[in-house]
């Protein structure tokens, strides 16, 4: 009985891995979409040259009717040179399709593909020809493609001037769906994104893995520690929420509270911390020349501020004695190694 017990189990420790992942599947923790490129039947390629009879506002530099600066000539694509097509060797029809029927049909715009009028997923895919790698490949998995946002709701491929061929530069872009970050950065403390010394693509990678796609390979911490070094360490005394998650005090997108804080303090590290016993004893300090009132059991408890004293010293801002709550070598975080009374 007992041999058998021990196989079972054997067998179900064996088994878990494709539970897991079987369970991811099924709840859409892991997601991908499967892009299927859009073709003509039966057409042939005639080459870009052919293309360029009718659209010569289309020209690209390789070709005598190009404009110069004007429409798709100033565009990334335009400007390839014939090394640089990457696969994309049949120039116009490289991604509206091979034309011949749209050229035997007179032009006739059911004869060729127009990836402005197709899904997310359809021209995405028309792009994924060409675009795969570095910070493209997990496209696929990214939040942008699962809620049906493709290449063509953020690039314009014939009118977008720029490296990205972008629509509108970041972050007013971003802005055009994240209606509730671009509030954030009006808060009284925010990243420097209306300063234009950063952009959403500073921390974010629009075309990365499903999630808030971070451009980091490491842990959210490692990308704020880029740019906040000094907070880094090691130190003695960690913090624990700091080498954690700094979105747990901070909300990186602009806040109310100072430093980009959730909350002000103390009520933000009340949610983790007690509030020190001194906070709720009076004080019996007097400001006559009498002093204190031998016959009173509290006598000996004395503030120099007054009656409130305590509550004044404990219950306003932690860091007026912590002031180091990323790290210390010294206990509690205080300024120095003398205590926190000197």
């Amino acid at each position: 009985m007992r041999r058998k017990l021990n196989t079972k189990a054997s067998w179900l420790v064996k088994a878990l891995p494709l539970l897991l992942i079987l369970g991811a599947c099924a709840t859409g923790t892991i997601r991908e979409k499967v892009l299927t490129l859009p073709v003509i039947d039966g057409a042939t390629y005639v080459g870009q040259e052919t293309c360029l009879e009718c659209h010569n506002d289309m020209a690209g530099e390789d070709f005598p009717a190009a404009t110069g600066e004007e429409g798709f000539a100033k565009t990334i694509h335009g400007r390839l040179a014939t090394f640089e097509l990457m696969g994309a060797e049949k120039g116009c029809e490289s991604c509206h399709g091979p034309g011949s029927k749209h050229v035997d049909g007179d032009g006739d715009p059911c004869f060729i593909i127009k990836p402005g009028q197709l899904t997310a997923d359809q021209s995405s895919a028309i792009c994924e020809k060409c675009h795969t790698d570095g910070k493209l490949m997990e496209f696929n998995h990214s939040g942008h493609l699962l809620s049906d946002v493709g290449c063509l709701d953020c690039h314009s491929i014939h009118e977008g001037e720029g490296k990205f061929s972008l629509k509108k530069e970041d972050p007013e872009l971003c802005f055009t769906c994240h209606k509730e970050e671009q509030a954030k950065t009006h808060y009284p403390s925010h990243h420097p994104l209306k300063e234009g010394k950063m952009n959403c693509s500073s921390c974010h990678n629009p075309h990365g893995a499903t999630g808030e796609s971070l451009n980091t390979d490491e842990r959210l911490n490692d990308l704020c520690l880029s740019c906040h070094t000094r907070y880094q360490g090691p130190f003695v005394f960690g913090h624990a929420p700091v080498e954690d998650d700094c979105t747990i005090c901070h909300d990186p997108h602009g806040s109310v509270a100072n430093n980009l804080l959730a909350q002000n303090e103390p009520f933000l590290c009340l949610q983790c911390h007690e509030g020190h016993f001194h906070m709720l004893r009076e004080s019996n300090y007097k400001t006559s020349a009498t002093g204190t009132d031998p016959s009173d059991p509290n006598a000996n408890i004395v503030n120099r501020n007054g009656h409130e004293g305590f509550q004044m010293s404990f219950g306003t801002k932690c860091t007026t004695c912590h002031k180091v709550v990323h790290g210390s070598d010294y206990p509690s975080q205080p300024l120095s190694g003398h205590g926190l009374t000197r």
